[in-house]
C-alpha cells in the first residue's frame, strides 16, 4: 500500500531529562538500541532509522517554548527528499518562523509552543514475522512452537503525545501548514493526526490539557511516545522484563483500544510521561473517512487494569465525521 509524499514519520525524537544515568538505563532495558551514551547526551537508534536522544533538560529548551517540565522537548518530522523538504518549508513559512542549520535540518515552533524539525529522512522499511496462531479447526502452526523472548525490541516509533489546551486549533494548524489528515475525534478528549507520508493510524495525538486526570494542568506538556513492537506477546515480555529490573509497572497493564484497534502497555518513564509498547494499529489512506467516538468507548476493548473513570460498561457510540470526505478524493478510473 502506498502512502501519498510529504512527512513521513518521526525521525529523531529529543528528550529533556534530569537524572542521564537512570534514563540510559531505563531507554536500555526497554529494548531501544543503544549506541553511545555520555553525561551530555545518550543516542538510540531504531531499526526503521529513528533516534531517540536523551541531553540534560537545560541543554534542549528552545527559547519561546511553552513545553513544561521533562520529556520530549522536540520533534524531528522526516521528509522523503529534497523537493518534499523545500515544499514543507514553504508552507511552513506562512505560519511560523523556520530557521534552517548547517546540517540541513529545518527548526520551528508549533502553535503550541512545541519546538519541532523537519529533515530528510531515509525511512527504512522494516520487516515483521508475528508468529501464527492456532484456533479451533484453523492449525496455522503444526509441529511448532511460538518463538521465544527475552526481552522486547521495538523497530519503530508510530506517534507521540501531547497535552495541549485546545486540540481542534492544534489539529488545524497541523493541517494548514503541514497537510496532515484527520483520523479520528475522541469526543471531549481530543484529535488523532496522520502525517501525510505515513499510513499508521496516526503520527500525533492531542489530548486536552484540561482533563481531570493526575498531571493535567491547561499546560502544555509531553504525554508519551508510542514504540512499535511486533505483537502482544512481545509487549508482555518487555513488560515483565522491565518489572524484574526494577521499574515501576505499567497502571492500565496490557490492553487493546477501539481507535487504531491498536495494543497498547503504558509505563512509567523517568524521562517523562510514559513510554508506550505498541502493536497491530490500524493502517490507512487518503480514502479513510474519520470517526467521532464516545471517549470511554474509544479507549478500550479491554484493558487489565480497568480505570475508575471507565468502568462502567461505555456506550456503543461512534459515528462518521458529519460532513466528512476522504482527506483525498480518489482519482476517477
Amino acid at each position: 500500500m502506498s502512502a501519498p509524499n510529504g512527512i513521513n514519520g518521526i525521525e529523531t525524537v529529543i528528550y529533556g531529562v534530569e537524572d542521564m544515568a537512570t534514563c540510559t538505563r531505563y531507554f536500555d532495558d526497554f529494548g531501544l538500541p543503544l549506541v553511545e551514551a555520555s553525561d551530555a547526551e545518550a543516542l538510540f537508534e531504531l531499526r526503521q532509522g529513528n533516534s531517540v536522544i536523551l541531553r540534560p533538560l537545560a541543554d534542549t529548551v528552545t527559547a519561546g517554548q511553552k513545553l513544561v517540565g521533562i520529556g520530549v522537548q522536540k520533534v524531528i518530522w522526516g521528509v522523503p527528499d529534497q523537493k518534499h523538504f523545500d515544499r514543507a518549508v514553504k508552507r511552513l513559512r506562512t505560519g511560523t518562523d523556520v530557521t534552517i542549520d548547517d546540517s540541513g535540518t529545518a527548526h520551528f515552533i508549533d502553535c503550541d509552543g512545541i519546538a519541532m524539525g523537519l529533515r530528510i529522512w531515509n525511512r527504512v522499511t522494516v520487516m515483521g514475522a508475528p508468529e501464527p496462531m492456532n484456533s479451533y479447526d484453523n492449525v496455522n502452526r503444526l509441529n511448532s512452537q511460538r518463538k521465544w523472548l527475552l526481552k522486547a525490541c521495538p523497530k519503530t516509533i508510530e506517534h507521540i503525545v501531547y497535552q495541549v489546551p485546545d486540540p481542534d486549533a492544534s489539529w488545524a494548524w497541523y493541517q494548514k501548514y503541514l497537510d496532515f489528515r484527520l483520523s479520528d475525534i475522541q469526543q471531549g478528549f481530543g484529535i488523532f493526526a496522520r502525517a501525510p507520508g505515513c499510513t499508521e493510524h496516526h503520527s500525533i495525538y492531542w489530548l486536552k490539557a484540561s482533563l481531570p486526570f493526575p498531571g493535567f494542568d491547561n499546560e502544555v506538556r509531553f504525554n508519551h511516545v508510542n514504540y512499535a513492537v511486533e505483537d502482544f506477546e512481545e509487549a508482555m515480555v518487555g513488560a515483565n522484563y522491565m518489572e524484574r529490573r526494577g521499574w515501576p509497572k505499567s497502571i492500565w497493564g496490557l490492553g487493546r483500544h477501539r481507535i487504531a484497534s491498536s495494543i497498547f502497555l503504558y509505563l512509567p518513564c523517568p524521562a517523562g510521561g510514559e513510554a508506550e509498547y505498541g502493536a497491530d494499529s490500524d493502517h490507512m489512506d487518503d480514502s479513510w473517512v474519520p470517526r467521532v467516538w464516545n471517549a470511554s468507548f474509544g479507549t478500550m476493548t479491554f484493558m487489565h487494569n480497568i480505570q475508575p473513570w471507565i468502568f462502567d460498561e461505555a456506550p456503543w457510540e461512534v459515528s462518521y465525521l458529519e460532513g466528512a470526505t476522504p482527506a483525498r478524493k480518489p482519482k476517477d478510473p
